[in-house]
């Protein structure tokens, strides 16, 4: 008879977990915008996010094959049982402190920092895939804020150009209408890009213990994750809705559909491509460039810089937190 180590099934249920903590920490990135702007209430847009994170979660796979395989040389590390555990430890561990202070920094991130600072504890710096770290996740870190940024400010100005001879009142009346739809592109995309991080690391542990050998995703864990996620959201994390939604820029219908429809076409773009970005970076980067093309004072510059230091502290800060707690474990229960 085929038996599940019980080790393994902690891993899973830590999984879920972070995946659950994601879902509430990261919530704010589909509905804040459509909630500052009163368009609906705050129950009906957590449970419609929740349902849309669920549909996106079943689209791809391509992120949680880059989470799996992309960022450790998994065959090194084969046998090493600890490690996901630790990876998860710090990523959770991150989000809960981050989470408290009601910052919007990258759970992503997180979970991307935790497998790498496990990783160098368990078999040191050349267990990590360079290439791919590179590839994978420092030049998207760079790169979606900049995308969201960019496209956010470019698609306001196209707004603006298009509604320039509307009547004010015409124009909030149709952008609440528009928000709609924008915000369930922005959830789904969301979906479809972070309960795959979940996956991943999910799929990462099956190889670890030699369940499976490749890095492809069983039905299973798609279901189960993509739930968790959904249920996460519908808990919510109402600290970082407030930030998100009101604190970096007084929004406006208009707006928030532009907010939502730039995040998501760079969310889903990366999501296609297998790149594990910050949903979280993104949307508030294109808050950014949104509020930018009103005038300059209009954003709230001293929470952007707030918001940089957390997302420059993420990555360090969960590989630390990672690479403590592998050695901890690795100590008392290897």
């Amino acid at each position: 008879m085929f038996e599940i180590p019980l080790l393994l099934i902690v891993i899973v249920l830590t999984a879920l977990v972070f995946d659950f903590t994601n879902g509430a920490h990261d919530c704010a990135n589909a509905i804040a915008t459509v909630i500052s702007t009163k368009v609906v209430s705050p129950r009906f847009a957590v449970g419609v996010a929740a349902l849309l994170n669920l549909m996106g979660a079943l689209l791809g796979t391509e992120v949680a094959k880059t989470l799996g395989g992309g960022i450790v040389q998994y065959q090194t590390v084969a046998g090493s049982h600890f490690l996901v555990l630790a990876a998860l430890i710090g990523a959770i561990a991150w989000n809960c402190i981050t989470w408290h202070f009601g910052i919007p920094s990258s759970s992503s991130h997180a979970l991307i920092g935790g497998i790498i600072g496990a990783a160098v504890s368990e078999a040191g710096a050349t267990v990590l895939n360079a290439r791919g770290i590179v590839e994978n996740v420092l030049i998207p870190l760079i790169v979606s804020p900049l995308a969201g940024y960019a496209m956010g400010f470019a698609l306001m100005w196209v707004v603006y150009w298009l509604c320039a001879r509307m009547h004010r009142k015409k124009v909030t009346t149709v952008f609440r209408r528009l928000q709609l739809f924008s915000a369930a592109f922005m959830a789904t995309s969301h979906g479809m890009n972070d309960a795959q991080k979940t996956m991943g690391i999910v799929t990462l542990a099956l190889m670890i213990f030699g369940i499976q050998a490749s890095v492809e995703v069983p039905l299973w864990v798609k279901l189960v994750c993509a739930a968790t996620m959904a249920l996460g959201t519908a808990v919510g994390g109402w600290k970082i809705v407030k930030t998100m939604g009101s604190r970096i820029f007084k929004l406006e219908p208009q707006h928030a559909f532009t907010v939502d429809i730039s995040a998501a076409l760079v969310i889903t773009g990366a999501s296609l491509a297998g790149a594990p970005i910050s949903t979280t970076h993104t949307i508030s980067s294109t808050i950014f460039g949104v509020g930018s093309t009103k005038r300059l004072s209009a954003v709230r510059w001293k929470v952007a810089n707030n918001l940089l230091t957390a997302w420059v502290l993420t990555l360090p800060a969960a590989a630390t937190i990672s690479f403590i707690a592998n050695c901890l474990l690795l100590a008392f229960c290897g």
